[in-house]
């Protein structure tokens, strides 16, 4: 069990497999209702997790980042909405689309570019940040926005994670 204080796990992946592998884990710990915010730059690896995420929660389909439709769902153990901003300017842009409506309590929504949103983000949410890119390895900081998401947390630890208390 992690410490209640610790908000913070940091994870290195050397692959993109292993940025899979960490998404399908963690989808263990998802429930209807819970956000994911994924950032970093591009080719990071952000969709790379979501691929992972989605076959954690059993979707077949293939998933790709979603640029130019927005919001792409899929259909597994419970609903994935994934969503990408990288094309939106703000928040405002984001929330005129419609990118966020009554269904997604039903699923899981991950939102890749989640700084476009950054003050329209709710402080309930799991953010996955990823520091990385071409060939060199990836830190993955995985944040937990408030106590309900520490599931995500004993999760990561659980697979040989840097525990890292966030002041």
């Amino acid at each position: 069990m992690i410490p209640e204080q610790t908000r913070q796990i940091d994870v290195v992946t050397h692959e993109a497999a292993e940025t899979r592998a960490l998404g399908v884990a963690l989808a263990d710990a998802a429930r209807p209702g819970d956000l994911i915010s994924l950032i970093g730059d591009l080719g990071a690896g952000k969709t790379q997790f979501a691929k992972g995420f989605g076959a954690g929660l059993g979707i077949d389909d293939t998933i790709v980042s979603p640029s130019f439709v927005l919001m792409a769902e899929y259909r597994g153990r419970i609903p994935l909405f994934h969503v990408d901003l990288y094309r939106l300017a703000d928040a405002a842009d984001a929330l005129a689309g419609g990118l966020v409506d009554e269904r997604q309590v039903e699923g899981v929504t991950l939102v890749e570019w989640a700084e476009r949103m950054a003050d329209a983000m709710p402080e309930e949410r799991l953010e996955v940040i990823i520091d990385g890119a071409g060939d060199d390895p990836r830190r993955i900081s995985i944040r937990a926005g408030t106590a309900g998401y520490a599931r995500y947390l004993e999760l990561a630890a659980s697979i040989g994670a840097d525990e890292e208390a966030a002041g």
